[in-house]
């Protein structure tokens, strides 16, 4: 889905209290307590965690799932380690109803991918 929002806060505030918004505020959370220094915006119609000029990450409710997006997981977990048993797309971790935030170990991956991100690698598709 996309959210017609101007500032972060309006951004939750369009999402409907239901699993959607518990699991993308858990990871929000994450990223805020890994990377508490990352400005919060909206970019693309999303949530954005970046410098202002580059993102490390993006966030979003979609219908079915919460998305988050860090450009190339491979990139971040090359043996895949991390995000084992999670719905996982070249640059997304989507998370659905019944995934849990704290399966496998996400905090550790977005950890990681913070590391890389403010090293200035290359971190996209």
């Amino acid at each position: 889905m996309q959210y017609d929002a101007k500032t972060p806060e309006d951004y939750l505030d369009q999402l409907d209290s239901d699993w959607r918004r518990s699991k993308l505020l858990e990871l929000r959370d994450l990223i805020i307590s890994v990377a508490p220094e990352l400005k919060e915006s909206i970019h693309y119609k999303m949530l954005g965690y970046g410098d202002g000029t580059t993102f490390a990450f993006h966030l979003n409710a979609q219908s079915g799932y919460v998305s988050l997006y860090v450009g190339n997981i491979s990139r971040i977990d090359p043996a895949g380690e991390l995000l084992s048993g999670l719905n996982l797309g070249k640059g997304c971790v989507r998370f659905t109803k019944t995934k849990q935030v704290d399966e496998g170990r996400v905090g550790e991956f977005i950890d990681r991918a913070y590391q890389l991100w403010k090293a200035g690698e290359k971190m996209g598709c």
